[in-house]
């Protein structure tokens, strides 16, 4: 199928195009690497007016440490973000994540900031985002803000974002100590989408106990979200293999379960359990 129909701008800043978004609000989309939004209006399930392309405003591609915090420009590619340095040290389950999605071809060209304002129930980012309690850096008419991960991811293809609103970074706050993370998941094997996905982030103290855990699960729910009474019962405990087992047992407890044509409601709550335990192995194993 054809998209129908739209005029195409391209702002030199993204002052510029958030004056675009706010013109045409109801009626526009922002365009960056195209590969969540192009097929949708392909298929017409997207049907903007104006497509307002922000892949080639300056200052928005990057990857740094700033005080405490990795900081990622919100059209930092998925290839970049898997093969950096510095997230693969300090933040392995975000590079996980990001070698996870697609193919070579939608790494190269797909962001991050499309992603995760995007907000596919099936995406790999949002759990890595979730566990690292990671902060989304929005630019509107009034200036910019700051939203929490916890609160960002809303519903399927919903996020906290104003209509007039566009990602310009993502924070990620930096763990000392002994910590690790992983990113896992079971992929449709068509699409490459999570039937479920796992990031699971730990630290240790000196006596070898959880000091903090953060477990992100997507692909289950209508969006993303923490394995909060899993993450509870695991703190403060040693993790031995018992330990994580009968954790893990809650990680999808009170969860509404996608049901469809890939995995019925029942699988996933049990894949929730199942990942998040092996997210955690990986995670202390790092």
């Amino acid at each position: 199928m054809i998209a129908q129909n739209f005029e195409y701008v391209v702002p030199s800043s993204l002052g510029e195009a958030v004056n675009l978004l706010e013109k045409h609000t109801e009626h526009a989309k922002i365009l960056a690497g195209g590969h969540s939004l192009i097929p949708m209006m392909k298929l017409r399930l997207a049907t903007p007016e104006f497509l307002i392309d922000i892949s080639r405003v300056p200052g928005l591609s990057y990857i740094k440490e700033d005080s405490g915090t990795i900081r990622i420009g919100a059209l930092t590619t998925h290839y970049t973000i898997e093969t950096s340095d510095l997230i693969r040290r300090r933040l392995p389950a975000l590079s996980d994540a990001a070698g996870l999605i697609g193919d070579v071809q939608v790494r190269n060209k797909g962001t991050i900031g499309g992603s995760i304002a995007h907000a596919d129930p099936a995406a790999d980012y949002p759990a890595s985002i979730l566990a690292a309690d990671a902060t989304i850096v929005a630019l509107g008419p009034k200036g910019e803000r700051q939203i929490p991960a916890s609160k960002f991811f809303v519903d399927m293809l919903t996020t906290a974002l104003d209509r007039n609103e566009i990602v310009r970074e993502i924070q990620l706050p930096v763990k000392s100590g002994k910590t690790g993370s992983a990113y896992l998941k079971m992929a449709q094997k068509a699409s490459g989408f999570a039937i479920c996905g796992a990031a699971a982030l730990i630290e240790l103290d000196g006596s070898g106990a959880l000091s903090n855990v953060a477990i992100g699960i997507t692909g289950v729910a209508n969006h993303a979200f923490r394995a909060a009474k899993t993450e509870a019962e695991l703190k403060g405990k040693k993790p031995s293999a018992d330990v994580l087992k009968k954790a893990c047992e809650h990680a999808s407890d009170g969860v509404v379960a996608l049901d469809d044509i890939h995995a019925s409601a029942d699988y996933r709550l049990d894949l929730a359990r199942v990942f998040a335990r092996r997210g955690l192995e990986a995670a202390i194993g790092r």
